[in-house]
């Protein structure tokens, strides 16, 4: 009998649940919190963590080197095998919203920093591991601030140019050839995945297919550059997970990682119309200021249209019922949850992804008239509810290791 692939498959918890931008927080966090997961669980092996480190912690490490990082890995039990290179700056500010989108990829800031993550994974990564992920922006989002044009009074918007677009592209084509040489150097193969976003310049998975068409047609970029799928995005986005895994598969894209994350759901088909002015209110606890919460929403006449912030979309809501059908709100909430209220979650749609994958991922039996190429996937697996500090009371038990070794339970026994 073959053996299950994935028991060869990698789980952690993504650390950009923690506040901390520099070393010594990253440091004690490990120490604190992350080494106490490990306790809680119980489970043989190093607990799989995925790193978030933002530039300032970053550079220090490039300056003044991995030590401090390495011991602190090493001695509590950790595996360092992804890292989070989507926010670049403080992700635990008192608002982020938009900034999480800046620099973008037609900045020389981001592909250092990126540049940069990657010489540290190759590091940290276990003498016996190969390959390393690192996931990252969609490119930006699409409206950005005119510095020309705006003053104090009023920040006025522009739309991202084709010119940036298409030097982005460049950007990631001379990172390819960076990590290229990065492997030849060390044997690590890092892999950048482009994780696409509700609302960013590749949020679908037919817009990231294309964009690789034009931008990253050569067999050698897509060993370097291949998407972050997060299960929660293409949620929100209501995309059929199965079919936006073959598209990747298809188009010969790698799947670096799977973020494991579930999303809001509120389905307003299926909620008494008397229990609708309830359910915003309850709605309303989601609608905090620090994160960007983009709501797709399936309304009345089936069509999609995604509202940029849950906070503005309800202040749009002047009457009840709703006529909408259906709205997915891009909130990470923890993963062991199903319903809530009025409101339920797409845990489902997790053990969608994961079986489309393991079947995606598996090469034709001799004599099938599958001819489609398998899908490419390292097996790395990341549970990112980074929103734990941001959740209604009612939804957290008090102990963040309890919360974050609960997630990492569930989804073992799933898979």
């Amino acid at each position: 009998m073959p053996s299950d692939p994935r028991s060869h498959w990698t789980l952690g918890y993504c650390t950009n649940i923690h506040a901390g931008t520099e070393v010594p927080q990253i440091c004690d966090t490990l120490k604190n919190i992350s080494a106490e997961v490990g306790r809680i669980r119980q489970a043989d092996g190093r607990l799989g963590v995925g790193l978030w480190l933002p530039r300032a912690a970053c550079t220090t490490l490039r300056r003044h080197g991995m030590p401090p990082l390495v011991k602190a890995i090493a001695q509590n039990k950790l595996l360092a095998y992804t890292i989070n290179g989507f926010p670049f700056e403080d992700f635990h500010k008192e608002r982020v919203k938009h900034d999480v989108y800046q620099p973008t990829w037609w900045t020389d800031e981001r592909v250092a920093y990126t540049r940069d993550l990657a010489k540290v994974l190759a590091e940290l990564l276990p003498e016996k591991t190969t390959t390393g992920t690192i996931s990252t922006l969609p490119i930006g989002w699409p409206k950005q601030i005119d510095d020309h044009e705006s003053n104090d009074r009023e920040l006025r918007l522009r739309d991202a140019s084709e010119e940036e677009v298409h030097h982005a592209g460049t950007n990631f084509r001379r990172l390819a050839e960076d990590l290229r040489m990065l492997e030849n150097r060390t044997g690590k193969r890092i892999i950048v995945a482009i994780e696409p976003e509700p609302g960013c310049l590749l949020e679908r998975a037919d817009q990231l297919v294309e964009w690789f068409e034009t931008q990253l047609p050569d067999p050698t970029h897509r060993r370097y550059i291949g998407v972050c799928h997060d299960v929660c995005h293409s949620a929100v986005m209501m995309e059929d997970q199965r079919k936006t895994l073959q598209r990747y598969a298809d188009a010969g894209i790698v799947l670096g990682k799977i973020q494991i994350s579930s999303a809001v759901v509120a389905d307003w088909q299926s909620i008494d119309a008397a229990d609708h002015e309830a359910t915003l209110q309850q709605l309303r606890s989601f609608a905090e200021d620090r994160y960007l919460h983009q709501t797709g929403r399936l309304l009345a006449d089936g069509s999609f249209e995604l509202a940029e912030d849950l906070p503005e979309l309800l202040d749009q809501m002047t009457h009840t019922p709703v006529t909408d059908q259906r709205w997915v709100i891009h909130f990470h909430v923890p993963i062991f949850m199903q319903k809530f209220g009025h409101l339920r979650t797409t845990q489902d749609q997790i053990a969608e992804t994961l079986d489309a994958v393991e079947q995606l991922s598996a090469s034709p039996a001799k004599g099938s008239s599958r001819n489609k190429r398998p899908l490419e996937f390292t097996g790395h697996l990341e549970v990112e509810t980074y929103a734990w500090s941001v959740l209604p009371e009612d939804m957290r038990s008090g102990d963040l290791a309890v919360d974050i070794a609960h997630e990492l339970d569930w989804l073992n026994e799933l898979l």
